[in-house]
């Protein structure tokens, strides 16, 4: 008999690292080093009064800087907890919409989707897709429409061939400089068995046998309520001013996107997806009403209707929404969202998500969001964090403290990216976000349970967005949103 096929594994993640000491960041190790040459310096001058002002809040800032909570220092979990505090007085974390509303643009989404509007953009290709364009930045997000192909129904060699095609199409990103991210989405419910029950009884030959239309109606009505709907997205968030040539005109940009989403779309096919198309503008808009709105079951989502068909951008959203501290409560639904706090540290199998992204009880969004880092700039970075990481060795070997197991790991890491990244390989930033969604809320604990557990499983670690539940549930739709861009740009 041949023998079995040895299952490949995959790794390379690795959390970025400043020239920090002792575990903290380059801006924390800053403050320390500051705090402790101004107590040093009090304590030179001979002046014991100086020294005792100066002592307490110079303890007060170390320990907040340095002091962890769940991985998060002191006084950054302060600042969010003032900051959120201060939102809800001023009334930030509630939206109505329509006739409820009390402001001017009534017919807009909340919070981070507010400055978005979207477009129908014909295409060269025939036909037409929808365009999310961010008012603030001019940033452009088209969705493409893709069916998964199950690794666990194909042979080794092809799954391999499939994780290391998409390896390569997402290092290619990085010779695109007017790309600036992607995020592949995938979005599973429950469904109520309509679009089964419609499919089977349009397909149904008139003259069939009774005996064979009530096997088929009893097979209908078992699978109503029992089945699962998945969908996925992958959405291409482009920046029209760091185009080359750089387009003159909304239109010009427009049909720049419009041939770059062609190429992209037939690399695709060899990462074992196949491309339904592009999603319009009325599928986009019924995307976001309908995870506003969770009482409407997946399949009907994936059916259009002459309703979807008259639903436009200011009308997708919300009719009231309200941010809590630990979840987002919107027209009858309660949802939680969580980002990526920490990927596996062990090499994994590409099989590592499907328990994560697997159809549950309850709807669930999970969105891993990939921004390249251009092929010119790519090589710098990891040098930076290889010199990083010999910086820390040093400082390690002239403190006479001996070398731990992770720091050990992380500049195995660091070398072993940058021999990579010498050998043609792409480096880009990752970051993972997810959201489910219930109807009651006495279902949430059941429902976070689920995600942690699956999270668990799948070997990440999952961070609930606290006082971010807003944006976090934004970021999972279709709607070129990514928290980390948004932390850089967004006014304070």
């Amino acid at each position: 008999m041949p023998a079995e096929e040895e299952r490949r594994v995959y790794g390379g993640w690795r959390r970025s690292r400043g020239m920090g000491l002792l575990g903290l960041g380059l801006a924390q190790t800053v403050v320390v080093v500051a705090v402790m040459t101004m107590t040093a310096a009090a304590g030179a001058v001979g002046s014991p009064l100086l020294l005792a002002v100066l002592a307490g809040p110079a303890v007060l800032l170390a320990a907040l800087t340095v002091l962890r909570w769940d991985g998060v220092p002191l006084g950054a979990g302060l600042v969010r907890r003032l900051r959120w505090s201060w939102g809800v007085t001023r009334g930030y974390t509630v939206y109505r919409s329509g006739l409820w509303a009390a402001h001017p643009h009534a017919w807009q989404l909340p919070g981070v989707l507010a400055d978005t509007d979207l477009l129908d953009v014909p295409s060269a290709r025939g036909g037409a897709f929808g365009v999310v364009r961010d008012g603030r930045s001019g940033r452009l997000t088209a969705t493409l429409r893709v069916a998964a192909s199950s690794t666990w129904l194909a042979e080794t060699a092809q799954a391999q061939a499939w994780v290391a095609n998409w390896g390569g199409w997402l290092s290619g990103l990085g010779y695109q400089p007017a790309i600036r991210w992607i995020a592949v989405t995938v979005r599973t419910g429950p469904t109520s068995g309509r679009r089964l029950a419609g499919y089977i009884t349009g397909r149904t030959a008139p003259g069939a046998p009774a005996s064979a239309r009530r096997l088929l109606q009893h097979l209908v009505d078992d699978v109503a309520g029992n089945d699962a709907a998945v969908e996925t997205h992958v959405s291409v968030t482009l920046d029209p001013s760091r185009s080359r040539p750089r387009p003159r005109t909304t239109a010009d940009a427009l049909a720049d996107a419009d041939r770059l989403l062609s190429g992209l779309e037939d690399a695709l096919g060899a990462c074992g997806l196949t491309v339904l198309g592009r999603a319009d503008a009325p599928r986009l808009a019924t995307t976001v009403r309908a995870a506003y709105n969770p009482a409407v079951p997946l399949d009907d989502i994936l059916t259009d209707t002459e309703e979807d068909q008259n639903l436009d951008w200011g009308t997708a959203g919300p009719v009231a929404a309200e941010e809590e501290y630990g979840c987002y409560r919107h027209d009858g639904g309660w949802s939680v969202s969580w980002a990526w706090h920490e990927a596996p540290r062990t090499e994994v199998h590409a099989e590592v998500l499907a328990r994560l992204l697997a159809p549950g009880p309850y709807p669930l969004r999970v969105a891993l969001i990939y921004r390249p880092v251009p092929a010119g700039e790519a090589a710098h970075l990891v040098e930076q964090e290889v010199n990083a990481a010999v910086f820390r060795d040093a400082m390690r070997t002239v403190s006479r403290r001996d070398e731990n197991a992770r720091e050990r790991a992380d500049r195995a890491r660091a070398l072993r990216t940058a021999r990579e990244e010498a050998a043609g390989a792409g480096v880009g930033l990752m970051s993972l976000f997810a959201t489910i969604t219930v109807t009651d809320r006495d279902q949430l604990p059941a429902a976070v349970a689920e995600v942690e557990t699956r999270a668990e499983a799948s070997r990440v670690r999952l961070r609930r967005a606290w006082a971010g539940q807003a944006a976090g549930f934004a970021v999972t739709l279709p709607c070129g949103i990514c928290p980390p861009q948004l932390a850089a740009e967004w006014p304070r």
